[in-house]
């Protein structure tokens, strides 16, 4: 009688292994601690009054080293390589950004870094800012402020308050410290602008059916921003200085005095809303708004031309109806 053998039973599937996690951010909390710390000098300094008028810089700061810590934990992209190519350079971005922007934005795809392209940025429009104060000059930006509150009728401070906030105004613009610590106060409302329309950027892709991380949106928005403001801040800073003073406005130069769009078409006093609807219609607007859907295309992990168009035009339109919006309900404060 043979033996009894054992039936054979199939080995255990192997459990399935879990792909690992991509890493957060994290190297970005020195650069969170360093902006956090600066803003602690300045409110510190603001306080003992050996660095005047630096609380609401030194605010800003603080609120945006605090936003980037919280960022960092968001972890970043993983995107499989398809070439050889390693992370350009900031100079290789900065003029690739202009001549290849593709190749830019494909490699911002894999790595997603701009913190450097944004430095650039802010030195750029600080620098703007008080060389158009000192030379437009600071008596005649307090004045229009006070033709603006007169308009508002009810809605204005009272007339002793008022006063007060316009001597203040005029003061710590007079001061080179004061101006140059104010003009500060573009770096920490850029990077929460920047990351704002970041956020909106990632919603628009996923709406449209396609992929990026928070990261790519970033990336791929201050480097779409980047070339604009360096045409706006170099070509603004060289009119500044070839124009008269008489000729500038104190709001609607504030950002550049370039005009290459159609809102020479039209009187700011006159017609407000028709020129602030032309001013949209112009070079850089137009230039900005395919550089931006080329962005979200080759910048995003799967995204097609036709949802980097879709989502660029529609915070194109978003940001022209807030501003005719808000134009319509303070005409005045771009009246001449």
């Amino acid at each position: 009688m043979s033996a009894l053998t054992e039936p054979a039973f199939p080995p255990p599937p192997t459990p399935p292994t879990e792909e690992p996690k991509p890493p957060r951010a994290t190297h970005l909390w020195p650069i969170a601690i360093v902006l956090f710390v600066i803003g602690l000098v300045f409110i510190v300094g603001a306080i003992a009054k050996f660095i005047p008028g630096a609380f609401p810089t030194g605010v800003g700061f603080c609120l945006v080293g605090v936003l980037i810590f919280g960022l960092s934990f968001i972890r970043l992209p993983v995107v499989p390589k398809k070439g050889e190519e390693g992370p350009l350079s900031l100079l290789e971005k900065l003029t690739g950004i202009f001549f290849e922007p593709s190749r830019v934005f494909r490699n911002l795809r894999e790595y997603p870094r701009w913190f450097g392209a944004f430095v650039i940025m802010g030195v750029l429009a600080v620098s703007y800012s008080y060389l158009f104060v000192n030379r437009i000059t600071p008596e005649r930006i307090v004045d229009h402020s006070r033709r603006q509150m007169e308009s508002l009728g009810s809605w204005a401070p009272p007339p002793d308050v008022r006063e007060t906030q316009l001597a203040q105004q005029l003061e710590s613009m007079k001061s080179p410290v004061r101006l140059a610590i104010g003009t500060l106060n573009a770096f920490p409302l850029l990077l929460i602008l920047m990351a704002f329309v970041a956020g909106l950027s990632l919603l628009g892709v996923l709406a449209f059916g396609g992929r990026i991380n928070f990261w790519q949106a970033l990336a791929v928005t201050v480097y779409t921003t980047l070339p604009v403001i360096v045409i706006q801040k170099v070509l603004g800073i060289l009119i500044l200085y070839l124009k008269s003073p008489d000729d500038l406005h104190p709001v609607l130069n504030r950002d550049t005095t370039l005009q290459d769009n159609l809102g020479i078409l039209f009187s700011p006093t006159d017609h407000p809303v028709l020129f602030v609807m032309a001013s949209f219609i112009g070079l850089t607007s137009f230039y900005g708004l395919w550089l931006r859907a080329k962005g979200l295309h080759l910048g995003a992990t799967r995204a097609s031309s036709g949802t980097g168009w879709g989502v660029a035009i529609t915070l194109w339109v978003l940001l022209l109806i807030f501003v005719v919006i808000i134009t319509s309900l303070f005409p005045a404060s771009i009246a001449a």
